[in-house]
């Protein structure tokens, strides 16, 4: 079957509607044999759950619950390698099969035995969400990259065939799940009503995991082989969802276009505060690849969309460079402020793959305007080189290639060594609770550092005494206050947030603290004084203080006029006139306001 685009002939190999090619299943028109090998798949995925369900439950664990590092692998390659048999079945000859379904199997089982052994020893170690959600895309993308190669016997098969094959599967998978899902609903109803009457007995086979596992894996692949047979619907299904994503395609590029227009008078401020702009600015690009895919379809000339669409699809495409650009932008301003964290990792992972995104489409829209022939059509190398990118990048993350963990770990270290973060304001905590064994190993290192504060902390988040939840830390403050001074509320000393100032006085000199009138009303506020900082603390309630401004002691000439500390003992800091939020006069140099906003602020100028 010949297929002309403009300015260009494609041949195709001609399959059924089923999709499968000459030497499967499928085209032996053997659909009973087909689904009888699904519904087999459907119950051993079923009994095998069980199994594994079972060793976690009633009392003491047992085998292989017992064993983290071959549970888990036995968890994940039960809950995904029946989804490529059960895809996989009638569609891709069987050598193929067998060869795909090896290397699938051993992939996701080292995956998973990485993902349980970088964990601390004694944790009630369990698979990661990253790894069965990253897990399952790259194995997704990866299936559908070899059925089309499979099915036109060739390393690269046509466009046309991956998008054919992926966005059938997409809204085959969506169609199952939302059939054992209602499969379920039907049954609980079934119970209720059964129940009325007080007949009890499917209510409660419903909840014996011996029944309810395998039977979900046979709802799942009979929907699996219905929705296969019916292939037809599925593509009528498919038709009208890309249509209604094709027309949204427009609203989102108006929308973004819109907010990158109005940058320029806002600036990005507002943006960075946020705390999430890189992941919103990421879920918008990747909302955009998926919408302008949807529009494009297989980019036949017979089946274009609409001039307004063709619009959308080009400015949609050039837009996603500025997003990806903000997107860089804020993650480097992160890192160059707080190091490498396994989420800002990802967030890289996230963003190089955008850009390979918006490189490959941006290129498209641009080539439309001098060049005469197939529109977009560079889109479709775009998206077959980064779908090998994809999973590439995933298989890294998730082994010791990439392991987000070790690198933050390495990263966060070095800049304690550096200097880059103070022993006072270093995250030991997430060394301790959140990087896994690296983490308690770089721990244990610190411990031995020659730097009493950093091994003096070090061992102190290591016995626990840095708690996870700050709520049940312990915490023991050591701040001085000058003779003759009335001591500071107990509610002054008691565990401080995370981020808090009072969190670097835990060592004996380091922080002095006096009680001060500073608007003229009581009660009395509280200024914590460092060697370079001063805070202000006002009383919010009867069990806390917060700081409400924050003064750092200016340099002038490349030099301070003192250890603050030794200026307040010395009487050379001092409030002035109170009756609101005052100043306080530094050596005679002049006063400065506190900053009420939220600290660290930069230092005032001389």
């Amino acid at each position: 079957m010949a297929v002309r685009r403009k300015g260009r002939t494609m041949t195709t190999e001609t399959t059924d509607q089923s999709g499968a090619g000459r030497d499967t299943l499928g085209q032996t028109g053997d659909r009973r044999a087909i689904g009888l090998a699904r519904l087999a798949i459907g119950l051993v995925q079923g009994v095998l759950l069980y199994w594994l369900v079972q060793s976690t439950e009633g009392g003491p664990r047992t085998w292989p619950a017992t064993e983290p590092a071959l549970f888990g692998p036995l968890l994940i390659v039960s809950l995904y390698l029946p989804l490529v048999l059960l895809a996989g079945v009638g569609r891709l000859r069987l050598l193929t099969l067998a060869i795909w379904t090896g290397i699938a199997a051993v992939v996701l089982a080292l995956l998973a035995w990485h993902d349980i052994a970088r964990q601390t020893a004694g944790e009630n170690t369990q698979l990661t969400f990253g790894l069965m959600a990253f897990g399952a895309t790259a194995l997704f993308i990866a299936h559908h990259l070899i059925v089309p190669a499979d099915r036109e016997r060739r390393p690269i098969a046509n466009y046309a065939t991956y998008f054919d094959v992926a966005w059938m599967a997409g809204v085959q998978l969506a169609l199952s799940i939302a059939f054992a899902g209602a499969f379920w609903l039907l049954l609980w109803l079934g119970a209720a009503l059964f129940n009325i009457i007080g007949l009890s007995f499917l209510g409660d086979l419903l909840e014996e995991a011996w029944f309810s596992l395998p039977l979900t894996g046979l709802a799942f692949a009979t929907a699996v082989q219905l929705t296969d047979v019916r292939d037809g619907l599925i593509r009528g299904v498919r038709t009208v969802a890309l249509m209604l994503l094709s027309w949204l395609l427009l609203v989102l590029t108006v929308l973004v276009g819109g907010f990158l227009a109005a940058l320029p008078f806002t600036g990005l401020d507002g943006l960075w505060e946020t705390g999430s702009a890189t992941a919103l600015v990421l879920s918008a690009a990747g909302a955009l690849i998926v919408l302008i895919n949807a529009a494009y379809q297989d980019g036949r000339a017979d089946n274009l969309p609409p001039a307004v669409l063709r619009l959308a699809v080009r400015v949609a495409s050039v837009l996603l460079t500025p997003l990806i650009l903000i997107a860089a932008w804020g993650l480097s301003l992160r890192i160059g402020q707080h190091g490498l964290t396994p989420d800002r990792i990802i967030a890289v992972a996230c963003a190089l793959v955008g850009a390979a995104y918006a490189g490959g489409y941006g290129f498209a829209a641009l080539r439309t305007f001098w060049s005469k022939g197939d529109w977009m059509q560079p889109l479709e190398r775009t998206n077959i080189a980064t779908a090998v990118l994809e999973v590439v990048v995933i298989l890294a993350l998730f082994s010791p290639l990439a392991d987000p963990a070790r690198l933050s770990v390495a990263d966060q270290v070095a800049r304690l060594e550096s200097g880059k973060v103070t022993p006072q304001t270093f995250d030991y905590r997430f060394l301790a609770f959140d990087s896994g064994r690296v983490g308690t190993a770089a721990l244990d290192r610190l411990i031995a550092s020659p730097d009493p504060d950093v091994a003096k902390r070090a061992q102190a988040a290591k016995d626990g005494a840095v708690s996870d939840d700050p709520a049940t830390e312990t915490f023991a403050a050591s701040i001085e206050t000058l003779p003759g001074e009335a001591g500071l509320p107990v509610a002054f000393l008691a565990t401080p947030p995370l981020e808090d100032p009072r969190r670097n006085c835990t060592l004996p000199g380091r922080c002095l603290a006096v009680q001060r009138d500073m608007n003229g009303q009581p009660p009395l506020e509280i200024l914590l004084v460092q060697e370079d900082r001063i805070t202000l603390f006002a009383r919010q309630d009867a069990e806390a203080f917060v700081p409400v401004g924050d003064y750092a002691i200016p340099t002038c000439d490349g030099a301070r006029p003192g250890d603050a500390r030794q200026l307040l003992r010395d009487g050379k800091l001092v409030p002035v006139a109170p009756g609101g939020w005052k100043d306080l006069a530094v050596e005679g140099r002049g006063s400065s306001t506190l900053s009420t906003s939220a600290f660290p602020t930069p230092p005032p100028p001389c």
